[in-house]
């Protein structure tokens, strides 16, 4: 279903990605932003899995502006080389937005794009709807968004964070809800990558839940 491809940036840069279609006309484009570890197994699983439901999907390698082909798995060592390219990444945000950006373009080939992302991706998915042309997002336990809190998305938006996410205090969920009363906020009995099959962290039901309302937001608005 899914196959890599290239993707060009407005600044001429070729990053990987990986796109899945679905069957017959996609309803939609779906940009779906990595964890730290790259755009690896889980990444293009979720991707797959839109795809399974008339989305074409769409996830840019982010860092392949510092690293091409980054991709790790869960391992504390995996965590550790993470966090160094999500540095980079954090230092280098505008170039990031760029390659989603790119992503953007590529889905958009089936009308209106959400976008949807997770750990840092979370925050590059809050940032991309304020700064793109996003018909939606779903953000999942984006640590890094009060520094964008004042930007304004332009489309509708949802937030999932865990209760027991120790990266992310739940004070810092309550300045994002106050700071946008408009988009809900969903708080789950669950840690940080709760929604990753992959991971010690993951929570079935709360994944469960969560999908369920990412899906009903792209359905109501990415869907035509």
């Amino acid at each position: 279903m899914g196959k890599d491809i290239t993707l060009t940036a407005s600044d001429g840069f070729e990053l990987h990605g990986y796109r899945a279609d679905p069957e017959g006309t996609p309803k939609g484009g779906i940009v779906v932003i990595m964890e730290i570890f790259g755009v690896n197994e889980h990444i293009r699983d979720l991707c797959d899995r839109f795809a399974e439901v008339g989305y074409l999907a769409v996830a840019p390698a982010l860092y392949d502006r510092f690293e091409k082909g980054f991709e790790v798995g869960y391992t504390p060592d995996d965590i550790a080389k993470g966090r160094v390219m999500k540095d980079k990444g954090n230092e280098n945000f505008d170039n990031v937005i760029l390659d989603v950006e790119a992503a953007r373009k590529v889905a958009a080939e089936a009308g209106k794009v959400g976008i949807t992302g997770f750990c840092w991706g979370g925050v590059v998915t809050w940032a991309s709807v304020c700064r793109l042309d996003f018909q939606a997002a779903a953000c999942y336990y984006g640590g890094g968004i009060l520094p964008y809190v004042n930007e304004q998305p332009n489309g509708p938006t949802i937030l999932h964070f865990g209760e027991h996410d120790a990266g992310i205090p739940l004070s810092d969920v309550d300045q994002i809800a106050k700071a946008h009363p408009e988009c809900p906020v969903y708080i789950y009995d669950a840690d940080h990558g709760f929604h990753c099959d992959m991971r010690g962290s993951f929570k079935a039901h709360a994944a469960q839940v969560a999908s369920i309302r990412t899906f009903r937001l792209f359905d109501e608005h990415v869907a035509g």
